[in-house]
């Protein structure tokens, strides 16, 4: 819609660009605080436990496995249906009354250290025992430092307050009550990272071709304009608005400032009512992104070019095709519907739709003029990557992206501006997702690299975009890899993606000699008319 569709689709991308890194769930908690040595060196993994009452089969919860004790079996059908027996004295601090011949024993966290309970529950005779958190949420096991009997023969597994008492009140009901213990590992390449690699790259490919298309197409008028009447082609310029927006250097790196300070602020004052906020944010950036995506696509066919050539005025909008008109009600209704049930299983379909036509619009839209803003904003915002989802656990304890990212303090699913998937083959389930920032920011680059070959007049072999866009989805590729060496912890993406976009870039400019005429010129531009003039005269 104009001039308002691109300051909406700047004020959007500022809000996107804040996070920008991958994420897939940790089952695998590494901790380099907590003292390890032999025989208390377990990672901290995450530990399935389904639940079966009166033989039938109920709830499953999860727990965490200890620091010490033998590892876990993986496998589901390996794993033994064993049935649980309540600790009497609810804490294992002592020799249990009550007989055991290999059930699981139930107990109670405290008045004692953990190994001491695990130590008295195998010498009573259980195969495995289950810790009742005191709270609702899971904590670490481990060893103290002036314990030596750590030579331990059956797991344990701590459980969050709710499922040990859900647990407890059955027995007590005199049901019977077994469980399995197994933590399967996560596999190292889910469909999910697939398609979230082939939506990221489609969407830079697709917004790369509109932009370079509308680039060449101005171009194409403005030698029009200046072969026709230069002073005309000089009024136009001077009257008319420019349908994107060029990114400045000063603007470059307060993009990056400014996304630091909000990202503090949402994790200081997350909550439900601030996370409903970029909902809505989101569905009016989405609402422009999908009419803007739909008119460009239905005017390709020739049954809607004419109502994509009518023009209406509206009310602070402007002049507005017949065909926008028609689209946007659908576009506000999808928008508001994903708004309303985006809790439901199938909501990150609307969410995906939404957020990859927000995305090319944006691209599209946003522009950086030459190489050396784009080294400016990518270098900026590769620090920016590093810094708050690894650097910043130093001063807040906690990696501050992802904890926004993920939602942790708002009782919400995630915040919307991100890519997700289901994991379809993961046995523990989630999403895979990638921030807006990882796909906008290089893509921004990418786009330039193309409106630059087609204004140069560059072939594909010869010129910088088939580089480019390549380099980007090794980069995204890389991520994906260290996302699943590092057992799902969330990954900075911008680390992998940066040195191989905007390295690949600045390599390729100095060997062919270009470099400088990319660093500061940037896209050819056409020529002044009055130059012309004065160069004819001169002749």
């Amino acid at each position: 819609m104009g001039s308002l569709g691109a300051s909406c689709a700047l004020c959007c991308s500022l809000f996107m660009i804040f996070f920008t890194f991958s994420f897939a769930g940790d089952i695998v908690h590494h901790d380099n605080i907590a003292p390890k040595r032999p025989g208390c060196e377990n990672n901290f993994v995450l530990v399935k436990v389904p639940t079966w009452i009166d033989g039938v089969e109920s709830c499953e919860y999860v727990g965490v496995g200890a620091r010490f004790g033998p590892t876990l079996e993986s496998k589901e059908k390996r794993a033994n249906h064993t049935r649980i027996a309540i600790a009497d004295p609810p804490d294992c601090c002592s020799l249990p009354k009550n007989k055991l011949t290999g059930e699981i024993i139930l107990v109670h966290r405290g008045q004692c250290s953990f190994t001491t309970k695990a130590n008295i529950a195998e010498q009573a005779g259980a195969s495995a025992m289950l810790i009742i958190n005191y709270r609702t949420e899971l904590f670490k096991m481990v060893c103290e430092a002036n314990e030596t009997d750590v030579d331990i023969g059956i797991p344990t597994v701590m459980l969050p307050q709710d499922a040990g008492e859900n647990l407890e009140n059955h027995i007590l009901n005199n049901s019977v009550v077994s469980v399995q213990l197994y933590s399967p590992y996560r596999p190292m390449v889910d469909v999910a990272e697939v398609f979230l690699w082939l939506m990221a790259v489609g969407s830079i490919l697709c917004a790369s071709y509109w932009s370079a298309w509308t680039a060449r197409e101005s171009a194409i008028e403005q030698e029009k304009l200046l072969k026709d009447a230069s002073d005309e082609y000089v009024n136009a310029e001077n009257a008319g608005y420019s349908a994107y927006v060029e990114i400045s250097t000063a603007a470059a790196i307060s993009f990056v400032v400014i996304a630091s300070c909000f990202l503090v602020m949402l994790y200081k004052f997350m909550a439900s009512w601030f996370v409903e906020v970029l909902v809505v944010l989101f569905c009016i950036g989405g609402v422009e992104g999908l009419q803007t995506c739909l008119v460009a696509l239905l005017s390709c066919f020739r049954w809607f070019q004419h109502a994509a050539q009518i023009f209406v005025k509206v009310p602070f909008f402007g002049a507005v095709s017949y065909l926008t008109v028609a689209v946007t009600p659908f576009c506000i209704v999808f928008a508001v519907l994903w708004g309303v049930y985006r809790h439901v299983s199938f909501a990150w379909i609307g969410q995906d739709i939404l957020g990859i036509t927000l995305i090319i619009t944006v691209l599209q839209i946003v522009r950086i003029p030459n190489l050396k803003v784009g080294t400016v904003l990518l270098s900026c915002a590769f620090l920016y990557d590093i810094f708050w989802v690894f650097v910043s656990k130093w001063w807040f304890h906690e990696s501050v992206m992802i904890v926004v990212a993920r939602g942790d303090k708002s009782g919400e699913d995630g915040i919307p501006m991100l890519l997700k998937i289901p994991r379809l083959f993961d046995p523990w389930g989630g999403y895979s997702i990638i921030g807006f920032g990882d796909i906008i920011l290089p893509g921004l680059l990418v786009a330039f690299s193309l409106r630059y070959d087609w204004l140069a007049k560059k072939n594909l072999r010869d010129g910088y975009f088939l580089w480019a866009m390549t380099a980007y989805g090794l980069g995204l590729l890389i991520t994906y890899m260290a996302l699943n060496l590092m057992d799902g912890h969330g990954q900075p993406a911008l680390l992998y993606i940066v040195p191989f976009t905007l390295g690949t870039f600045l390599s390729l400019g100095k060997k062919r000699g270009e470099l400088k005429v990319l660093w500061t010129r940037g896209e050819p531009k056409i020529p002044c008319p009055h130059i012309q003039e004065d160069q004819s005269t001169n002749q």
